[in-house]
């Protein structure tokens, strides 16, 4: 290549000039940076840099940290719920003695034992759900916006009812579902859709044990004698019981759409597809 100013003489290795019209100008411009390569569609070059989408600008973060993070305290629930369902027992065997036979000093000694159980169940109930749902609720509203990176226009609801869709009575009941199903199919394979078996069988299990435990729950506050009491630890029995499957498949599935979001994000954009060759 020839000087970009004389054009006489060849041009200096790696430079524009040459070695004349270097010397004669003792301050040359800079040799301007290549321009970096255009980010592949689909996704960003780099985690800090954002697409737009409908709903804004839209950030890929790892998603893996917090969701190992609610798997454990999912995890954690599942153990309050054992500690839960050994004081249900305690409670329906001190209601059955008190049914069959007359009260004696033991049996008021299991019910105070029971008693103490049924608070200490619910204690560790509340903290860890608590805990739970804020890391899951940090979560959530993060594989959406990923969601969003891998397909901009495939959701139908916005981003922020991520997590206000869980507050608000009535719509409660399908708007989580309808953003979970949403991220999954943005977060699986580019050519190979995945089932949403585990979707409705993780949101299935969560309404079903949500009934279940306000049913437990009410018939145990409202139990005055003993049969009523009876009957409240056998519903608490299975609620907490319940609980604990849907605790199993809260998990199974957290886990999963973590895996799906890391590994589309470490397959790269979406292939195009080759020219077909005329017959």
């Amino acid at each position: 290549m020839n000087c970009a100013r004389c054009a006489t003489y060849a041009a200096a290795p790696g430079g524009e000039l040459c070695r004349q019209c270097e010397a004669a100008d003792p301050h040359p411009a800079p040799v301007s940076a290549a321009a970096p390569p255009p980010a592949a569609p689909g996704l960003p070059a780099h985690t800090d840099l954002p697409i737009q989408s409908p709903h804004g600008p839209a950030w890929l973060r790892s998603p893996v940290g917090l969701g190992r993070a609610v798997a454990i305290l999912l995890g954690a629930v599942a153990v309050a719920d054992l500690v839960a369902v050994w004081a249900d027992l305690a409670l329906l065997d001190v209601m059955n003695r008190s049914v069959a036979d007359d009260w004696s000093v033991a049996l008021e000694r299991d019910a105070d034992r029971a008693d103490g159980l049924i608070a200490l169940a619910g204690v560790l109930q509340t903290l860890t759900y608590v805990a739970t749902a804020v890391v899951f609720l940090i979560w959530f509203h993060r594989v959406r916006v990923n969601a969003e990176v891998f397909d901009p226009f495939g959701h139908r609801k916005k981003r922020g009812w991520a997590i206000g869709g869980w507050f608000v009575p009535v719509v409660n009941l399908w708007f989580p579902r309808r953003i979970a199903v949403d991220c999954w199919e943005a977060s699986g394979p580019w050519e190979k859709p995945r089932s949403h078996a585990l979707v409705n069988t993780w949101w299935t299990l969560w309404l079903l044990s949500l009934f279940a435990g306000e049913v437990g729950d009410r018939a145990y506050l409202r139990a005055e004698a003993a049969e009523e009491y009876r009957s409240a630890a056998q519903q608490m029995l299975f609620a907490d019981s319940f609980e604990i499957v849907s605790a199993v498949f809260a998990a199974l599935f957290v886990l999963a759409l973590t895996r799906m979001q890391d590994d589309k994000a470490r397959s790269g954009p979406r292939a195009e597809p080759g020219p077909v060759a005329a017959l």
